[in-house]
């Protein structure tokens, strides 16, 4: 969520900033401002809604300066309006600001007791007025940000900059990612590389409760005790071009039509083709020897969890539990001697992952993480990382992030598999050979477009879809139904099709789709039966199966994508695609806004 960008440069910075803001609209926005100092003063244009509204007040109003700060916001305190977008100031200080100040109120009604005039209803401010109120009792800047960042709790990056000093800004992260870039007589800061992927490769992460003092010619990072500390220098592979929409409509549609070759490139990453066999990163333990692996993700990441552990118990025999991030650590679940913990986020930033992970290391937990960002916090503060190779994935509603995730999780199921003797090496071959021809089994689901594209025209006026499935299906039933409610706005649930009779078929009528995931695996028969009970209360049932499955129904669905044959295993990576497709025609056809649903954000950085 919010996005972060400073420059400190040579000539005018509010196009630059512009530009990296629009490199940062997939993480989720409502209102969006820049400020820079001009002549030693700051001057500021902030606007609600999307970042055309802010293109257009620039252009109306020209923004000069050399130094500059910009944000998105997706509103925490304070409803999004002008108002409350970012950068804060006060005309002495100006702040941008991702996360929450946890104790702002105090800190506001202390400061407003000395004087302070608060302008927003924002956590935010209070930087602004605590920055200001030091300034004014004779501090240098460095030490009126520093006695700030002693002053206020919780998880935030910030960037301050100063009237009158152009020739420094600061920047301090605690919980919530920040990255400074290197330039040519300039220096940077970002939310992530992608927001400075237009001005630099080069690039330095801070780690936890840095703050840096960020001068053209050079920086002095400190940690959060005030000590001067070198981090290092990394060359990152994120480029600009990699963010266009090419010949699609959306972002979301490139990304589903990016699986095929996205799945490929993790494939390969992992599989070695001419002995059908799996090699994960080299690891400081023996991934065979856990007593229990424990899995904790959120959203999409948590359904990919769900999908692990149905392959680590069947196919590997290791215990496994999965658990939803925000909840995890609330509980201090006991955790086992001899026990795994792998954490899945796509941007490695999520605040609740990154939580539960610090726990379980507290817990003596040896830590994998599975990131598609491999400079990011979840990565670095794990023992072994397994990435993923899907890109930059600006569409909010994940796609290719889910499908290589599960990829990578198949790969890691047949490694413990292996591991401890559960798999045998042909079994591990017979799996490989499943995976490897993905990626053509995608590209051919893909041909389903238009048919999908009709679907979704009968699924737009509903009110309710329910999505069933049994074994691997039920988890691509819960993520089918959340990427419908994501970005349709159609109340859409997901359900273990043996537990319609438990309730939920009361929902049932003419007017309710079920969508029935259903690979001719050994649980088909029990998923027809499901699927009939539902048909014979009225339901519009929409089938997803195999040649073989839709010939056993017959015609007892009103609708059917046919989906090529698979080996069970691999399954679940197959059916998500047209369940991608659904959701995405639908909302479409429903006119919302695909890319940024309202009120989502792609990387939630706070709890």
């Amino acid at each position: 969520m919010c996005g972060i960008i400073g420059i400190i440069g040579k000539d005018s910075v509010s196009e630059r900033i512009l530009e990296g803001l629009k490199r940062l609209e997939y993480r989720g926005y409502d209102s969006a401002g820049i400020a820079t100092l001009v002549n030693g003063k700051i001057d500021r244009r902030r606007a609600e809604g999307k970042l055309v509204n802010l293109a257009e007040r620039l252009k109306d109003s020209p923004l000069a300066g050399d130094v500059g700060i910009g944000h998105t916001r997706w509103a925490t305190h304070g409803v999004p309006t002008e108002n409350n977008a970012h950068p804060h100031t006060d005309g002495k200080v100006a702040v941008v600001h991702n996360g929450i100040i946890e104790n702002f109120r105090s800190l506001k009604k202390e400061l407003t007791a000395r004087g302070r005039v608060f302008a927003s209803d924002t956590d935010t401010e209070v930087v602004v007025h605590l920055v200001s109120d030091f300034l004014d009792q004779g501090k240098t800047p460095r030490e009126a940000v520093q006695e700030t960042l002693h002053r206020i709790e919780g998880a935030f990056s910030l960037v301050i900059m100063i009237a009158g000093q152009h020739d420094v800004i600061f920047g301090a992260r605690r919980g919530t990612p920040l990255a400074v870039g290197l330039g040519e007589g300039e220096m940077y800061l970002g939310s992530d590389a992608l927001a400075l992927s237009h001005l630099t490769n080069r690039l330095i992460y801070l780690e936890e409760g840095d703050w840096v003092e960020l001068r053209c010619d050079g920086l002095q990072v400190r940690d959060e005790h005030d000590n001067d500390v070198i981090r290092e220098t990394k060359m990152s592979a994120v480029s600009g071009a990699m963010t266009g929409k090419g010949n699609y409509n959306h972002f979301m549609q490139k990304e589903i039509f990016e699986q095929p070759a996205v799945i490929g490139d993790t494939l390969h990453s992992f599989i070695n083709p001419a002995t059908r066999s799996i090699k994960l990163p080299e690891m400081p333990f023996n991934i065979g020897d856990a007593s229990r692996l424990t899995i904790v993700a959120c959203g999409t990441s948590f359904y990919a969890g769900l999908v692990a552990k149905h392959w680590i118990e069947r196919y590997a025999g290791l215990g496994v539990d999965v658990d939803v991030a925000s909840e995890f650590r609330y509980r201090c679940p006991p955790m086992p001697k001899g026990g795994i913990a792998l954490f899945i986020s796509q941007s490695g930033e999520t605040a609740d992952t990154l939580a539960a992970l610090r726990y379980a290391k507290s817990q003596g937990q040896k830590i994998l993480s599975l990131v598609n960002v491999a400079e990011s916090t979840i990565a670095r503060e794990s023992d072994v990382v397994l990435q993923t190779y899907a890109g930059p994935e600006i569409g909010v509603a994940s796609t290719k992030a889910f499908t290589t995730q599960l990829t990578v999780l198949a790969c890691l199921a047949v490694t413990i598999g292996r591991e401890n003797g559960t798999l045998s090496a042909n079994d591990e071959a017979g799996i490989v050979g499943a995976l490897t021809v993905l990626p053509k089994q995608v590209a051919e689901i893909l041909h389903h477009d238009e048919e999908i594209r009709k679907l979704a025209v009968n699924i737009a006026d509903a009110r309710d879809v329910l999505y069933i499935g049994r074994g691997l299906g039920y988890p691509i039933a819960l993520e089918g139904a959340l990427k419908l409610k994501e970005i349709s706005y159609i109340h859409a649930e997901g359900y273990a099709a043996g537990e319609m009779k438990h309730g939920p078929i009361a929902l049932i009528d003419p007017l309710v789709p079920i969508i029935v995931i259903a690979p001719s695996d050994d649980l088909f028969e029990k998923t027809v039966s499901n699927m009939q009970e539902a048909a014979a209360r009225g339901g519009r049932v929409i089938f997803l199966s195999d040649a073989k499955g839709l010939e056993t129904i017959g015609d007892m669905a009103s609708a059917t994508v046919e989906i090529p044959a698979v080996a069970d295993f691999a399954a679940p990576i197959l059916y998500t695609i047209p369940v991608q497709m659904l959701a995405y025609h639908v909302a479409v056809h429903k006119g919302t806004d695909v890319d940024q649903p309202r009120n989502l954000a792609k990387s939630v950085t706070v709890e």
